[in-house]
C-alpha cells in the first residue's frame, strides 16, 4: 500500500509517497511566496497555496515507477497558527495571515500590560503571539471589520487543506491548542475566548475534531484535480511542528527534537500541561490526554541564514556554512542575537519589538567570524529553549532543512551539551503525517509502535567537552547581552521610525 502525504510549509509545499516499509518513494516540492504588503505583515494567497498542493501531488504521482502500489490513503500536515478566513461558500475572503505576521504587535502589548496574556497562559499553557488567530481576529475587528463580516470560518492552513480535500470545515486539537483549547475537555475554553474579547466572533471558530474524527473522504471534484480515485480516506495529522516531532520518533515523555527550519522549534513531550513559571512557549495536544508537546517555535530561523548569506556575499546558506565552519571558535569572537523577524520574538520569551544585534565586533574579526557567530547565535537559541522547558533531555533529534549540515548538527551538540541525532528520512513532517495516517486508520496499533517500526536514526554527534565548556561561557554572555538589549529597548520600534525625507 502506498500512502500519499502532503506538507504545506511556509516556504515550501511537499508531497511525498511512502511505501509499505515507510520509505520515501517519490517526492515533489514547490516553493511558495510570502507576501509582505506592509512592514511586519506576512500573508499568502490561499488559492496559490492550493494550486501548489495540486502541482506537487501530481508531480509525486508522476515520479512513481511502473507497477507501484496504488495510493490507498492521503494524510497531510501544514503550517500552524495564522488566520485563513473563508466565506459561506468556502472561498477565501482575502489572503491568509500567517503565523509570522506582526501587525497585531500593539494589541499584544496591550494584552500583556493588562495581564490577559498571562491569565490565558495559566489556563492552557500557551502564550499568544501576534500571528495566532486570536490576535489576528482582534486586529481585524479593530481595523478591517468588513473582512470579518464577509467571513464565515477562521481556518488554519490545515483547515483550508481539509476543506479543499473533503469539504469539511474543522480544526484538529493541535491547531486549536493555542490559544483557545481546554486540554482537559478537548474543546474551546469560553473563558479564554472572553479574555481576548472575542465572544462576538465565536461563530468563526471551526469545530475541533476528536482523535477519531480526523478522517473524511476525498471529494469527486478534488479527486479529479489530483488524479486520484474519489472516496480515498483523508487524514488530518497534527500541524507541522507536531507532525515533524512524530516523524522524528519523538512520541514519549522526555523525548525532544529541534526543527531547523523557517522556525527554530525546540519540542519536548510531556505528560501534562505545565502552566507554572514564566509564561513562554506553547503546549500542543499530542494525540491523547496523557501526551502534550511543549514547543518553543521561534519567529526567526533559517531565514537568518539567507539574510546573512546576502549580507556576506556568499552563494546561499551552504556556502555560508563553509565560511563559518572553516573558522575556529575563539574567546573574544563576535556574538549574535538572531532576533531578526519584523514581528519580534515569541520563544522562549515574548517581545514583539525584539531585534537582532552583533556584540563585540572589532577590526580583528573576519567574514568567517561573523558567519560563525550567526550559526552560534541560532544554536544558543536552541539551548535557551531547552533550558526554558525545565526538562532533562538526553538526546536531541534534529530535523528540518538546516539539519542537512553535519557541522551545524555537531555545533548544536557542543552548544547545548546534549547528544544530537538525525533521521534517515528527509521529510519528517510528511513522515509524521504517514505515521498518523497508519494509526488513525488502524494499520498500526499506536504511535510508539509505528515509530519503532518506521523511524530510523542515521547519524549521531556527541558534545566535545572542551568546546562545550567554551559555549557554557558564551551562553551566559548571550543572556547578559540580551538583557542589556532589552533594557535599552532593543532599537526603535517600527511605529517609532519615521521615513527619511527625500532629497
Amino acid at each position: 500500500m502506498s500512502v500519499l502525504t502532503i506538507d504545506v510549509g511556509t516556504s515550501v509545499i511537499k508531497s511525498v509517497v511512502f511505501d509499505d516499509q515507510g520509505r520515501e518513494t517519490a517526492i515533489s516540492r514547490i516553493g511558495t511566496e510570502v507576501l509582505r504588503p506592509r512592514s511586519g505583515w506576512a500573508e499568502q494567497d490561499m488559492d496559490a497555496v492550493w494550486n501548489g498542493v495540486v502541482l506537487t501531488v501530481r508531480g509525486a504521482l508522476s515520479r512513481l515507477g511502473p507497477g507501484h502500489d496504488p495510493v490507498r490513503l492521503i494524510s497531510f500536515t501544514a503550517q500552524g497558527d495564522g488566520c485563513w478566513l473563508v466565506d459561506d461558500k468556502g472561498r477565501p475572503t482575502g489572503p491568509a495571515v500567517l503565523w509570522s505576521d506582526g501587525r497585531a504587535g500593539d494589541l499584544l502589548t496591550r494584552w500583556s500590560a493588562d495581564g490577559v496574556l498571562e491569565e490565558a497562559y495559566r489556563r492552557n499553557g500557551s502564550l499568544t503571539c501576534s500571528g495566532m488567530p486570536n490576535a489576528v481576529i482582534g486586529w481585524f475587528a479593530a481595523h478591517d471589520p468588513e473582512r470579518l463580516e464577509r467571513s464565515r470560518t477562521a481556518l488554519t492552513a490545515a483547515g483550508w487543506l481539509f476543506l479543499k480535500l473533503t469539504g469539511v470545515r474543522a480544526v484538529d486539537a493541535s491547531d486549536a491548542s493555542a490559544p483557545f483549547l481546554d486540554h482537559t475537555t478537548g474543546a474551546y475554553d469560553p473563558v479564554i475566548i472572553d479574555l481576548f474579547g472575542l465572544g462576538p466572533y465565536t461563530g468563526l471558530l471551526p469545530r475541533v475534531l476528536g482523535e477519531d474524527e480526523r478522517i473524511a473522504e476525498l471529494t469527486h471534484h478534488t479527486a479529479g484535480e489530483l488524479g486520484l480515485p474519489a472516496g480515498l480516506p483523508v487524514v488530518m495529522a497534527p500541524y507541522d511542528i507536531a507532525a515533524t516531532a512524530r516523524g522524528a520518533g519523538v512520541v514519549d515523555p522526555g523525548q525532544a527534537c529541534a526543527i531547523l527550519g523557517t522556525t527554530l522549534c525546540t519540542e519536548i513531550v510531556s505528560r501534562r500541561v505545565d502552566t507554572s513559571g514564566e509564561p513562554c512557549g506553547i503546549n500542543i495536544a499530542y494525540g491523547s490526554r496523557d501526551r502534550v508537546l511543549r514547543a518553543f517555535p521561534t519567529l526567526s530561523g533559517t531565514e537568518v541564514l539567507d539574510w546573512a548569506s546576502r549580507l556576506l556575499g556568499t552563494d546561499g546558506p551552504a556556502a555560508l556554512g563553509e565560511l563559518a565552519f572553516a573558522t575556529a571558535p575563539r574567546p573574544g569572537g563576535p556574538a549574535f542575537l538572531p532576533y531578526l523577524s519584523p514581528a519580534g520574538e515569541r520563544a522562549p520569551f515574548l517581545d514583539p519589538h525584539a531585534r537582532g544585534a552583533f556584540w563585540g565586533l572589532s577590526l580583528d574579526h573576519s567574514r568567517g567570524d561573523i558567519a560563525r557567530a550567526v550559526f552560534e547565535g541560532l544554536s544558543l537559541v536552541v539551548r535557551d529553549c531547552l533550558r526554558a522547558s525545565g526538562t532533562d533531555v538526553h538526546e536531541l533529534r534534529l530535523c528540518g532543512g538546516g539539519s542537512a549540515s553535519d557541522r551545524w548538527c555537531r555545533l548544536i551538540a557542543d552548544v547545548t551539551g546534549v547528544p544530537t541525532a538525525r533521521s534517515d528520512d528527509t521529510e519528517l513532517g510528511a513522515k509524521g503525517a504517514f505515521l498518523t495516517g497508519l494509526v488513525l486508520t488502524g494499520a498500526e496499533s499506536g504511535m510508539r509502535e509505528a515509530a519503532d517500526r518506521y523511524v530510523r536514526m542515521r547519524c549521531r554527534w556527541e558534545p566535545d567537552p572542551e568546546r562545550a565548556a567554551h559555549y557554557d561561557g558564551l551562553y551566559e554572555s548571550f543572556l547578559t547581552w540580551r538583557g542589556a538589549a532589552r533594557s535599552l529597548g532593543w532599537s526603535a520600534a517600527p511605529s517609532d521610525v519615521q521615513e527619511a525625507p527625500h532629497v
